[in-house]
């Protein structure tokens, strides 16, 4: 039951991977208005689900004091994985190799991310059911205005619309191993679920912090601060309703 709860919430992430690129394909004048409220509502989720859910579950489940330790790991090593795409992006841009690059290492990012997606909801559902749902809920939020974002650069590289989409399905793909190996090494990683529950609270956190919330801060959307401030809001309060009914 465990394993098709996984696959299932897995699988419905990697559909809402779709949606904001399929809104761009569409309406691409609506996916770009509609991208900063987006990014507010997903970077509140994710607060949200790591300082509601994930944190304190992880403590209840630990059996020492080094949850903040790996939560800390966490948003540094997500910077680091990060911080080292950037640096092959702009050393390919600095010998003039830009547009396929670009796209590869576009599209490997969002498979590394999407792998990790799928760690972190495998990782949360071995926990608890609904820890798994609200994981499940915050990784869906803040796909929408990403892949918005990834679809756009693609876009603007030359690609075709049917390429593009065909690259999103097949890096999507990657939540799904992610999520089935984590699964298939439950009894293996058991004893490190607390740890692996803080690396995912440090991931949302930092995905937060400096993606989604840097995105919302944009000075051209300076007159919508106070809706996408609200938004922000939303997304907390939302995960805590969540949490509190599914206590």
């Amino acid at each position: 039951m465990t394993l098709a709860y996984i696959l299932v919430f897995t699988f419905i992430g990697s559909i809402f991977s779709l949606i904001g690129g399929l809104l761009l394909l569409l309406k691409k004048g609506f996916a770009v208005k509609i991208s900063h409220y987006l990014a507010a509502f997903a970077a509140g989720a994710l607060l949200g689900t790591a300082f509601f859910d994930l944190l304190p579950e992880a403590i209840e489940e630990s059996a020492d004091g080094s949850i903040f330790v790996w939560t800390l790991f966490g948003i540094l090593l997500f910077f680091i994985l990060e911080r080292t795409l950037h640096w092959f992006h702009h050393h390919h841009r600095e010998h003039g190799e830009e547009q396929e690059p670009t796209v590869l290492l576009l599209n490997f990012g969002d498979a590394i991310h999407n792998f990790l997606d799928g760690v972190a909801i495998a990782a949360t559902f071995l926990v608890d059911i609904k820890l798994g749902i609200i994981t499940s809920f915050a990784v869906a939020a803040h796909e929408i205005p990403q892949e918005i974002g990834d679809f756009g650069i693609m876009l603007h590289k030359g690609l075709s619309g049917r390429k593009v989409l065909l690259l999103n399905v097949l890096v999507a793909l990657t939540a799904i191993a992610g999520a089935l190996i984590t699964y298939f090494l439950g009894d293996m990683i058991k004893p490190l679920l607390p740890v692996a529950l803080s690396i995912t609270a440090g991931f949302f956190i930092y995905i937060a912090s400096s993606d989604l919330i840097p995105e919302i801060h944009n000075k051209n959307a300076q007159k919508l601060a106070a809706i996408e401030s609200g938004l922000l809001i939303l997304g907390v309060v939302v995960i805590y309703v969540f949490v509190k009914l599914f206590e």
